[in-house]
């Protein structure tokens, strides 16, 4: 290590520490963009695809000439499902809980090793010591504090990534936690190595530099870093959410207080403070958005209780939250929305993030029918686990862990009703209108995803917008009498069907009978209770009596055990397979029409779920042999369970 530093030695440093932040970030933004260009390109050639697809259908209707045959105008078609397969269904396994997809690890490992090219390139001194610390050991700080506003970024619900990419804040979430513990490394190795090279810095004793406010600004700051990183592992995190909330709120506004003056010193703060621009303009956004879908609560609508919730248990773990929909309030199948109960949540503020089971439609109504002719006890009884509220109100099904859970569901037992304020909707919406065969599957509460979406393609064919012919619904529960939860959706959905498209409904019950049983015992109150000052009976259906309507209709089975995903996803595939070489009316001017058909997979439940469904969907269902054949081009979107 060089003891002194020549003057071309400081310019060298200087120049350096300003030139390799900013090409870290010229190469970051043009990952960005070129990710943005696949992203709303695919978005573009899924209209187009709808467009061919129904053109195609018209030509069906003229002739059936339906070829099976190997073709290299699938090329293409066959390089983008193997960049599929490979990136998001080839997979890291850690552990029963923690999946990472080949995707997310080329990210991880490219930004790393980008960041650590940057930091020890060139750093060999003008004497020609090489990796001379006093090279390496400031600019690595440098390029970890420029890394700062990005990594603020997309922490938030709101950002500009999230529109450049089109990719939802909450898929970016995993890069947030990933960048922020690469930097969390670099400032560690920062701090190493100018504790190592101090005495070449200094004429003065350690104790007295520690006196200057940048360097205690700075060593607060990793203090509070270090706590936030581990408070943000993922056990700690799912174990004890709050605590991770809290910690993670105060802890980020330390360490940027205090990286802000640590840096200032060094001339780079013009990397800090854009960071509080971003979380700024995120929570000025959240604020709007509460005032404008809440506003009947800060005095701009006469009236009140229209954000009231009432609550139930479902399930011994499950709470349904309902809520009066507002007029102005619209989303999309697959949405979330942050919740904030203060009567509940230990702060007046504390978001937590659901998504919306309900479907925002006038569909399931149309075959709405009241019975006018009934008793007035008749009028007077409650069905638990109606599924109405699915297409009248804002619906959540809420899984009941510790904490915030634990409280809502003290309420829920108690019928109670809370105070909501909905802030949302966040996240994209699947667009499924040019797939010819959808699958959907579920576990447990996952159907608050899945069944809003499978909705929403029964509409879209009724009214002409998709070109979908099959839709499976695969949902796995542990009791039978789960299926109350959506069980008028459902029967609804199949009456509204058209001919043209094909449902089949499996449900697998991995309970026992005993169980299920026992679950109607425990949520089967034998007293009434009163409503506006009325005596109502609470009636809850027999598993027997809430199915046997459900599992007359056509293509709907349950079965008792765990789901064959894997035998079922292929059989799908099967029955998908082969392209379709369809000579129009005027084919005899033109040559045929060949496409491949589009098979979209949609997942949301446990790791264990995920898992099974991209093992079954990788080679050689999806491979190029397969698609060069003619076979389905698969697509399959993950929704997992558990915290962001």
């Amino acid at each position: 290590m060089s003891s002194d530093l020549s003057e071309a030695d400081i310019i060298a440093l200087v120049h350096e520490n300003d030139a390799y932040p900013e090409q870290v970030w010229y190469t970051i933004a043009a990952f960005l963009f070129v990710v943005g260009c696949f992203q709303w390109g695919s978005r573009i050639h899924s209209k187009f695809a709808r467009r061919r697809h129904h053109e195609s259908d018209e030509e069906t209707a003229a002739t059936n000439d339906i070829q099976y045959k190997f073709s290299l105008r699938h090329i293409p078609l066959a390089i983008v499902n193997v960049y599929r397969v490979v990136a998001f269904r080839w997979t890291l396994e850690i552990g029963q809980s923690y999946t990472l997809n080949m995707a997310e690890v080329f990210v991880t490992v490219a930004y790393i090793a980008l960041l650590l090219i940057y930091a020890f390139v060139n750093t060999t001194s003008v004497e020609g010591q090489k990796l001379d610390i006093i090279y390496w050991s400031n600019r690595i700080g440098m390029l970890a504090a420029s890394q700062f506003p990005i990594v603020t970024a997309l922490g938030t619900k709101n950002n500009l990534v999230s529109l450049v990419t089109g990719i939802s804040y909450d898929r970016l979430n995993y890069i947030h936690r990933m960048m922020a513990r690469t930097c969390f490394m670099l400032l560690w190795v920062h701090a190493a190595g100018e504790i190592v090279c101090f005495p070449s810095y200094f004429t003065e004793s350690f104790q007295e530099t520690l006196s200057e406010p940048w360097l205690r600004a700075g060593i607060t700051a990793m203090v509070a870093f270090s706590i936030l990183i581990i408070v943000s592992l993922r056990p700690v995190r799912s174990d004890i959410y709050e605590v991770f909330f809290y910690v993670h709120f105060l802890g980020v506004l330390i360490f940027l207080v205090g990286g802000y003056y640590h840096t200032k010193g060094a001339y780079g703060s013009y990397w800090i403070w854009p960071s509080f621009v971003f979380w700024a303009l995120d929570r000025f956004i959240r604020v709007v958005r509460l005032v404008v879908f809440n506003h009947s609560y800060f005095g701009f609508k006469s009236g009140s209780g229209t954000m009231d919730a009432t609550t139930e248990m479902l399930s011994a773990d499950v709470v349904r939250l309902r809520l009066q929909r507002p007029p102005h309030f619209h989303w999309s199948p697959g949405q979330t929305a942050y919740l904030i109960m203060p009567s509940v949540s230990t702060l007046p503020f504390e978001a937590h993030p659901f998504t919306i089971a309900s479907f925002d439609s006038s569909l399931l109504s149309i075959s709405q029918t009241e019975d006018q002719s009934g008793t007035g006890e008749n009028d007077e009884t409650q069905v638990l686990g109606s599924s109405a509220p699915f297409w009248k109100e804002l619906v959540f099904l809420v899984n009941v862990h510790g904490g915030f859970t634990k409280k809502l569901k003290e309420v829920a037992d108690t019928k109670g009703i809370v105070k909501v304020f909905v802030d949302g909707p966040y996240g994209p919406s699947p667009d499924l209108g040019s797939y010819d065969t959808c699958v959907f599957v579920a576990g447990g509460s996952g159907i608050s995803y899945t069944l809003p979406v499978f909705l929403s393609v029964i509409e879209s064919v009724r009214k002409g917008k998709s070109s979908c012919k099959r839709v499976v619904f695969i949902w796995s529960i542990r009791g039978a009498g789960y299926v109350q939860w959506i069980e008028e959706a459902l029967i609804k959905a199949i009456q509204l069907a058209p001919p043209s498209l094909t449902i089949s409904i499996r449900i697998f019950d991995t309970g026992s009978l005993s169980k299920a049983q026992s679950m109607e015992e425990n949520y089967s109150p034998s007293t009434p209770t009163e409503k506006n000052g009325t005596p109502e009976q609470v009636v809850t259906r027999k598993t027997s009596l809430t199915s046997s309507m459900l599992l007359s209709l056509r293509g709907v089975k349950m079965e008792s055990g765990r789901s064959d995903l894997d035998g079922l996803l292929k059989e799908e595939v099967s029955m998908a397979s082969g392209s379709m070489s369809v000579s129009g009316k005027y084919s005899f001017h033109r040559p045929p029409i060949v496409c491949n058909l589009r098979v979209f997979a949609l997942v949301c439940g446990s790791q264990n779920i995920s898992r099974a469904v991209r093992h079954a969907l990788r080679f050689p269902v999806s491979g190029p042999s397969s698609i060069l054949s003619g076979g389905p081009s698969v697509t399959l979107y993950v929704e997992s369970f558990g915290y962001a």
